[in-house]
């Protein structure tokens, strides 16, 4: 066993932790014409590419982000809102306590919300609650997959179609859903299961699971280790990238399962991972969870595994990229204690920061 691994199992024996980590609606259609000599209000402006949109989870609202001047607009959703993901016809799915909202981002309307099947029940907010957690979009639209987290066991994915707005299938698989990604072709989506220390891959067309054990540390301590996968990210070639502790980067082969472990130099608790258009792998570190851990960071590791670490003031949660692949955009929501409500933009080239207000404990993120 590591001395991370010691020390934060020690810590744990103290402390007992117990699980690890610790709508505007549409315009009423029922309103009269107005008369045929008034002027019509003009259509709203459509929003601007490269806006941001963020998950409140300490609140009930999406919001709307300018890079440069900080919030525009926010949206209701529904309870504890955690992941979300935007759709190139503008659409965002958000992933609440209640269901999946959509909202147009162009009209900045919620425009309805899909309840899950599974129950979870009553809708609360904070880190265990029951719902929506990880949330991703297939290539070509036609389906949203949806990790729900169910108290004290299990979780599930539920599959929704896209056209019809309903939940068409369940699949089961690990504990608390952190992500949910998808392979590049659309045939697989995986949920990364924090409590359960796995990914759960589930063929698209015959919603056939296989679950892959990914434990760099083992699994000792179960529910009360901080040694758990998280968030992960799908590199071009198929392989999930999943970072941990900021000493190692799990590299899951879903074809075989099997897992590489490649050294990662941050040494701090690690949550969100996205990967840039040239393939460079951000991981968001959290701050310390030992004595002897550094603080909150954002890597940035190239394709060759080169790695770049820049200092965050304070805990942060995901990360998002611009299209260029110039700027990072990496949220204060965090899902403990520490959270802040903004963004801190990094520069990727030079590594600058500066922290923007915006949402109420931001957690997903999605550039438009």
């Amino acid at each position: 066993m590591t001395a991370r691994a010691r020390g934060v199992l020690g810590a744990l024996a103290v402390v007992l932790l117990a699980a690890g980590c610790t709508a505007t609606g549409a315009a009423d259609s029922t309103a009269s014409s107005p008369p045929a000599a008034t002027v019509a209000p003009s259509a709203p402006a459509r929003t601007a590419q490269g806006t941001l949109l963020v998950a409140d989870f300490g609140s009930d609202t999406v919001t709307f982000v300018d890079p440069d001047r900080g919030t525009l607009d926010s949206v209701k959703v529904g309870t504890a809102p955690y992941g979300l993901v935007v759709g190139k016809d503008g659409r965002a799915w958000v992933a609440t306590a209640e269901g999946v909202a959509v909202v147009d981002t162009e009209t900045h309307e919620n425009v309805g919300r899909i309840p899950y099947t599974t129950e979870t029940g009553p809708a609360t907010t904070g880190e265990y609650r029951g719902g929506g957690m990880g949330i991703a979009l297939a290539p070509d639209g036609k389906h949203v997959y949806v990790g729900v987290n169910v108290p004290d066991r299990n979780g599930v994915l539920e599959v929704i179609d896209t056209a019809t707005r309903k939940v068409t299938d369940t699949v089961p698989v690990g504990r608390r859903p952190f992500d949910v990604d998808v392979s590049r072709d659309g045939g697989e989506v995986y949920a990364t299961g924090h409590d359960s220390f796995d990914v759960t891959a589930v063929r698209a067309d015959t919603l056939t699971p296989r679950r892959f054990e990914v434990a760099p540390y083992g699994t000792e301590g179960g529910l009360g280790s901080w040694l758990k996968p998280h968030y992960a990210a799908v590199r071009d070639d198929g392989k999930l990238l999943l970072p941990f502790e900021g000493e190692k980067l799990a590299v899951l082969d879903p074809r075989t399962g099997k897992v590489v472990v490649e050294p990662m130099t941050a040494d701090t608790h690690q949550h969100g991972a996205r990967l840039t258009p040239d393939g460079t792998l951000l991981a968001v570190g959290t701050g310390p969870i030992g004595a002897g851990d550094d603080d909150a960071s954002l890597t940035i590791r190239t394709a060759d595994g080169k790695e770049r670490v820049v200092p965050l003031d304070g805990p942060h949660e995901d990360v998002a990229a611009s299209r260029d692949g110039r700027t990072a955009y990496v949220t204060g929501g965090f899902t403990r204690d520490g959270f802040w409500d903004g963004i801190t933009v990094v520069d990727l080239e030079s590594g600058d920061t500066h922290r923007l207000p915006a949402g109420h404990r931001p957690l997903g993120i999605a550039v438009l």
